[in-house]
């Protein structure tokens, strides 16, 4: 309803009272007219004030006022009927009309507000009417809340159409599926930096606590951080004397913890601590005859039993599975020797355990474990010079990351008989393509040792990886491993960096539709 509508409702009304009512003096600004519940306002330069506190109803139209300041009209609570159309604001604050709590009657038609503050209508639960249109509202993540609200609510709401983006123009509010709008987004930032460069980063959990150990080559190495309460910082624990490390794997069997320390030199080592009150201590050399140049180690469960697999990228060595006979472990099987192995990933594929090789001379090589040991099943095509490799589970599909130097790294699904590509992304000094589950969001890492690091996500609707961030230097610089830590509700990515100190990264869910 136009002002002069209301003005003309206000002359009738008087009309048949045949009394024309004057407020009291102070109670009627400049450009209004007053009756004795109603005021119209028209034309006024800015927001006006000094209405009677018994106001009922209250029209203001052609104001001047930019914007609607939180408490506007805390002055006039009685306000049943509250229109302000066409007016100059297109800002306004939230809780704008607090105090309102016997508003039935709200109109913002035909201003320029392109969105709408989330609590706008906090506390106007008696409200019957909401008139919206001929607002240029932008529908993005921010009318997000009032489509939601719309429906919980028992007012008559007019929204008018959508002026942008181009996708929805002209398109009623109304008829807008709250379901469609992507509104959750998430942001790792620089949390904390440890020390010196690392290989490899490997979360455990021991005694109930989060811990994560660092495979650190140049200090010479394993070192075991956990977090600090007080400080509200991750802090070092322990660390293990382990010359030219290139991985660090953790072993929790009850009270007791195993380490593996996997050496270029030197011999590779497994460390253990019989109770909590105990330091780690050496227990054992690991194969030194086959266990020659290590680049790689991974834990597996085989019937029941644990295991251990260390890659050798010596040609005169061979892959090589440990499994624990009596206090040790113990070599099992020794695989794809003289290929010069340089990444081993452990995963499940139809209910058997399965070994996946990458290796300098051939294309990945997928075993599964058959009759007490690992058999040959298949390669993987389309898939040359890959350097490692990482899997991912999703919607029920198995997903695998294959890190590829110079080239494209390439995501590829099971089928059921082969991996098949699905995914290409481009990739310049690559030795890592990490999968992560984090909360919620299935994120990969591609690393890159000459520009930034790629953050992608998985949308889950096109089952592809979309391009989520980037992290890169002067913090990040030649990742070689990440790993995820959920400590006190909080989602932590440590990046261990081979030509720079660990940096790790903290995760923030943003909420686009405040």
């Amino acid at each position: 309803m136009g002002g002069a509508g209301i003005l003309l409702l206000l002359l009738l009304a008087e009309a048949r009272t045949g009394v024309a009512w004057r407020p009291p003096k102070g109670k009627c600004p400049l450009s209004c007219s007053c009756s004795k519940d109603s005021a119209l306002c028209e034309g006024s330069p800015d927001l006006p004030e000094n209405f009677s506190p018994t106001l009922l109803s209250l029209s203001l139209v052609k104001t001047g006022a930019t914007q609607l300041k939180t408490g506007s009209f805390l002055r006039v609570p009685s306000l049943h009927l509250l229109l302000l159309t066409f007016n100059s604001f297109s800002v306004i604050e939230d809780d704008a009309f607090a105090g309102l709590s016997h508003l039935q009657y709200l109109s913002l038609a035909n201003n320029h507000l392109e969105t709408l503050p989330r609590f706008l209508f906090r506390g106007l639960e008696t409200l019957t009417h909401v008139d919206l249109r001929g607002n240029p509202f932008q529908c993005d993540c921010r009318v997000l809340w009032l489509l939601q609200w719309m429906p919980s609510v028992n007012a008559s709401v007019g929204t008018g159409a959508c002026a942008g983006p181009t996708a929805l123009a002209h398109m009623q509010l109304r008829h807008l599926d709250p379901k469609t709008f992507k509104c959750r987004a998430i942001e790792l930032s620089r949390f904390q930096t440890v020390g010196e460069s690392a290989l490899g980063v490997e979360p455990f959990s021991y005694q109930g606590e989060p811990h994560i150990v660092l495979a650190q080559p140049f200090a010479g190495r394993c070192l075991i951080l956990t977090w600090d309460y007080s400080l509200q910082r991750f802090w070092p624990e322990e660390e293990l004397s382990a010359p030219s490390v290139v991985s660090c794997k953790p072993l929790v069997l009850g009270l007791r913890l195993f380490m593996l320390a996997a050496r270029l030199w030197g011999g590779s080592q497994l460390w253990s601590r019989p109770s909590p009150d105990l330091r780690l201590a050496p227990t054992q050399a690991l194969a030194p005859k086959q266990l020659l140049r290590p680049n790689d180690a991974e834990l597996l469960w085989l019937d029941g039993q644990p295991c251990f697999v260390v890659v050798d990228a010596s040609k005169a060595g061979s892959t090589t599975l440990l499994c624990r006979d009596g206090p040790g472990f113990y070599p099992r099987q020794s695989l794809h020797a003289w290929h010069r192995d340089t990444d081993a990933e452990v995963l499940e594929l139809d209910g058997r355990p399965h070994l996946l090789l990458a290796s300098a001379s051939q294309r990945p090589v997928l075993f599964h474990w058959f009759g007490g040991r690992f058999e040959r099943r298949t390669d993987i095509p389309e898939a040359e010079d890959v350097y490692a490799t990482r899997h991912f589970q999703a919607n029920g599909d198995v997903f695998l990351c294959l890190t590829r130097y110079i080239g494209d790294s390439m995501v590829m699904r099971w089928d059921g008989s082969m991996f098949r590509l699905l995914q290409q992304l481009p990739s310049r000094g690559a030795h890592v393509f990490q999968p992560l589950l984090i909360a919620r969001d299935q994120l990969a890492i591609l690393g890159s040792d000459f520009a930034f690091s790629q953050v992608f996500r998985l949308d889950p609707k096109k089952g592809l990886l979309e391009p989520l961030q980037e992290l890169g230097p002067p913090a990040l610089v030649a990742p070689r491993d990440f790993a995820h830590i959920t400590m006190a509700g909080r989602h932590f990515l440590f990046a261990a960096c081979f030509k720079g100190p660990t940096q790790i990264y903290q995760l923030h869910e943003l909420d686009l539709s405040a």
